[in-house]
């Protein structure tokens, strides 16, 4: 006796589809639930990664913060010097241009005339001349105009003094602006 035997005391029962489809329906809906689980795990995890990225970077913020406090003072400071040196080299530049532009017009007074007063500011120069001839103030004047500092000359007034036979002359002089001393005291 070899052979096994089945025995089906039910004739012909297949399940019924609503019973195929509640199984069906059963298994794949525990599958839907794990899967909807792993995602809100998946999610819960992603968040609580980001909240720790957070504080992190807002514990960074504030160290950086305290560390650029502490510097500010020393910032200040620093810019405070750069700023007073980079007055100093343009007073310094000025300086240098104003005393160069003295002597070369010192040098360019010619050896009969005699200056009387100069008056300096950064737009102009006002010279008091004293000449024995009109020809010196004219020579003089004519170097003036022809001097690269200067963009315009002109004369004020002319007075001659017959009694001591000297001609005294106001001559207004233009200068022109150096741009990088300008530039550099306005910074």
């Amino acid at each position: 006796m070899g052979a096994s035997l089945n025995i089906n005391l039910v004739k012909n029962r297949k399940p019924k589809l609503f019973d195929q489809f509640i199984g069906w329906s059963i298994t794949i809906g525990r599958a839907v639930i794990i899967l909807t689980e792993a995602l809100a795990l998946g999610a819960f995890l992603y968040r609580f990664n980001l909240d720790r990225q957070l504080v992190d970077l807002h514990d960074k913020i504030v160290q950086e913060q305290n560390i650029v406090a502490f510097f500010k003072k020393n910032e200040d400071t620093y810019r405070n010097l750069q700023d007073r040196l980079t007055l100093a080299k343009a007073a310094i530049q000025s300086e240098n241009q104003t005393i160069k532009t003295y002597s070369d017009i010192i040098n360019l007074v010619p050896s009969d005339v005699s200056i009387s007063s100069i008056t300096y500011t950064a737009a102009n120069m006002r010279i008091e001349t004293q000449a024995q001839s009109i020809s010196s103030i004219s020579k003089f004047v004519d170097q003036l105009r022809q001097y690269t500092q200067i963009t315009s000359v002109s004369i004020d007034n002319i007075e001659n003094k017959t009694s001591t036979g000297v001609i005294t002359v106001g001559i207004t002089a233009i200068l022109k602006q150096n741009p990088s001393i300008i530039n550099q005291s306005t910074q």
